[in-house]
């Protein structure tokens, strides 16, 4: 009998490019020498540099099959799989895997651009380094760009260049825009400033999504330990807590008006899980109604739950006890990822228990509506994303 991943065409909405070594060296100038984001081997592994400073080892945002937790990682290209890699080579996964269609979110340049940003010291090479990511982005997905789906970065530290580069990514194909859930954490103003309208608008005309991807935002205190609790329980406390993080942007999107003044604007929560969605909303709308937003906003016409309905979405990939209930409230808002290839995605190897994808949708979305799972699965992604 046909499972879950053969009745659906699954759409993926959150997976991970390792970045091949010669992005950069490839696209940029080779005026700014070493600034340019480079791959060296040193002590035996590969490590991604700004200058002399160490950016990222791909090995460890490629932990796909691996056999090890974090801090262990496959130590260089040559030992991690090509589907992190190489668009055939992911096409490929994905056809062994039943997925039909996924969204392609960076690592070096961060999951809200912001190593751009903290690392490239000119602002020339900042523009340079993220049109170029973009630029090799497009043609990478240009493998199927149907099935592999673009989500473009910005630099968000420039609004007018912001604009620019929205208007030309989408020409290009992209299919989403990453930004920063707290670019305050950068000198920017929040998200519920109306500094960022004309980016919302641009967003809004081009009918792209803005995506909110966890650890987006300033990490430092988050990834600071509290106390020597151990590497890998470090990685897995601050791991969680980048949720909470996502949850603060959506409420100044709504409890600012952002949803109100852009009402055809879709906004993605991605990789901080969903089953926190409907008690989140229940506290939201309490507070609104108990608080009096209503009478200080009489222009807001809709409760936070319902903004939510109409434009924002949130992801899930391991849950199991409140997906359900989560689904069950909110069908229409809710998008599968499986997070390839990082140390937390539904990828697993010997030392992980994460179910490979198939066998998770069975267990956990087996006994959910059938119409329901459609949703889940594709109808909303399909929605969001403009997937034929």
């Amino acid at each position: 009998m046909p499972d879950l991943f053969d009745r659906h065409r699954v759409i993926d909405v959150d997976t991970h490019l390792t970045e091949p070594p010669d992005v950069w060296t490839a696209r940029v100038s080779s005026k700014w020498g070493d600034l340019v984001p480079h791959v060296e081997r040193r002590d035996g592994k590969d490590v991604w540099l700004i200058g002399d400073a160490e950016v990222l080892k791909p090995g460890l945002v490629s932990m796909a099959g691996f056999d090890g937790t974090v801090p262990d990682h496959p130590a260089t290209y040559d030992d991690i799989p090509p589907a992190c890699f190489d668009a055939g080579a992911r096409l490929a996964h994905m056809d062994a895997h039943g997925i039909h269609a996924q969204v392609i979110y960076p690592n070096v340049g961060g999951f809200g651009s912001q190593t751009f940003v903290n690392r490239l010291p000119e602002p020339e090479l900042k523009l340079e380094c993220v049109r170029a990511y973009n630029d090799f982005l497009g043609e990478w997905c240009g493998a199927d760009s149907e099935r592999l789906l673009a989500v473009m970065a910005l630099p968000f530290w420039d609004l007018a260049a912001c604009v620019a580069e929205v208007e030309r990514s989408a020409r290009m194909g992209h299919r989403a825009v990453l930004f920063p859930s707290q670019p305050q954490d950068f000198g920017q103003p929040a998200l519920c400033d109306p500094h960022w309208d004309p980016l919302w608008a641009a967003a809004q005309d081009a009918g792209l999504p803005i995506s909110f991807h966890i650890g987006g935002q300033d990490l430092g205190s988050l990834v600071k330990p509290p106390a020597d609790i151990g590497t890998k329980a470090n990685f897995a406390r601050f791991s969680s807590l980048a949720f909470i993080e996502n949850s603060k942007g959506l409420a100044e999107l709504i409890f600012g008006g952002v949803c109100h003044r852009f009402p055809r604007l879709d906004f993605v929560s991605v990789e901080s899980g969903a089953g926190w969605v409907p008690s989140l909303l229940e506290a939201f709308d309490w507070q609104w109604r108990n608080g009096g937003v209503c009478a200080e906003h009489p222009e807001y016409d809709l409760l936070p739950s319902e903004y939510f309905r109409r434009q924002i979405y949130a992801c899930f990939w391991f849950e199991e006890q409140m997906i359900g209930p989560a689904i069950e409230l909110y069908p229409d808002n809710i998008l599968y990822e499986t997070d390839f290839p990082h140390p937390t995605s539904m990828s697993p190897g010997p030392a992980t228990p994460a179910l490979p994808p198939r066998h998770y949708a069975a267990e956990v979305l087996g006994a959910l509506p059938e119409a329901s799972v459609a949703k889940v699965l594709h109808g909303n992604a399909a929605r969001v994303y403009h997937v034929h």
